[in-house]
């Protein structure tokens, strides 16, 4: 496959400093961030009291409402965590079809660029029928050179199998974060029970589905042999304007099940075709549904 162009805009890269990566779990997490937890520790907004213990830090007691009640009891303030975000790449050949690829790579550069400026934990992790080497970065938007240079030889190729991904994450026994996976979830295996399995071991899912317009409403017709790009595997069918519309509603109905997952498990979905700009759906779709603020 021919390596396609990879570049991101430095004007788009400086309206994306306007935003922040947002999550809607509270997870334990090293102090830094930017999101509120429920967990209580050192920070600045006030979060509870608790009845004074022995060894607790008497500096966090509030002397006020023991002049009033005679009473020791512990200001507890609300930590904002530093919680890992890893963005799963799907590196699979089924994404070279169309602009999705170079698509893919884009909304991942801008996504990171957004965490890196807000100093987030980044990790950028491709993946085919394995986990591949990822990328970690943090530290500020003069870290993004790295970045770029990472995906940019990246090339989209090989088989997918993502429930194998996922033991091999959840095996390595990783701090729990927001997953966020990048994909068209297009395939011969079952993308949902690997996805709950990663909800269910506490991390957050933010799922961006992408296909390009061909893929969701065929314009072929008549008599057809199609090839699954991954599998090499051959079906004959008729296609007519009536199997046209049925495949669209299954097309939609399937990404109504991602929709459903991601909500269920306190998590987000976006659906964007590639007719839509990387800009637009960054400060239109990823805003919208408060994955970015």
């Amino acid at each position: 496959m021919a390596r396609s162009e990879f570049k991101i805009e430095r004007a788009f890269l400086e309206r994306l400093e306007r935003l922040t990566i947002h999550w809607q779990k509270s997870f334990p997490g090293v102090v830094g961030g930017h999101n509120a937890s429920r967990f209580s520790g050192p920070g600045q907004e006030f979060l509870d009291h608790r009845n004074f213990s022995s060894g607790d830090d008497l500096r966090a007691v509030n002397w006020r409402a023991y002049m009033r009640l005679e009473k020791l009891f512990l200001k507890l303030f609300q930590i904002e965590p530093r919680v890992p975000i890893r963005i799963f790449l799907d590196a699979s050949e089924s994404m070279s079809l169309g602009n999705k690829w170079d698509y893919a790579r884009r909304l991942a550069a801008a996504i990171t660029y957004v965490g890196l400026v807000r100093l987030d934990a980044m990790q950028l992790i491709p993946f085919r029928e394995e986990l591949e080497e990822g990328l970690a970065c943090g530290g500020g938007r003069h870290r993004f050179s790295p970045v770029a240079d990472f995906l940019g030889p990246l090339e989209a190729q090989g088989k997918t199998d993502f429930s194998r991904v996922v033991r091999e994450f959840l095996g390595s026994g990783r701090q729990r974060g927001l997953v966020i996976v990048i994909s068209d979830f297009l395939g011969e295996e079952d993308w949902l029970k690997p996805l709950q399995y990663l909800a269910d071991f506490g991390h957050e899912l933010t799922l961006i589905q992408i296909w390009d317009d061909d893929e969701r409403t065929p314009s072929a017709e008549g008599d057809l042999e199609i090839t699954e790009v991954e599998s090499g595997k051959q079906v004959k069918l008729t296609f007519d304007a009536k199997a046209r519309e049925q495949y669209t509603v299954s097309f939609d109905e399937y990404c109504e099940s991602l929709r459903r997952l991601a909500l269920r498990n306190q998590g987000r979905y976006t659906g964007l075709p590639t007719s839509t700009s990387v800009e637009d759906a960054v400060f239109g779709s990823l805003v919208a549904t408060q994955g970015l603020r």
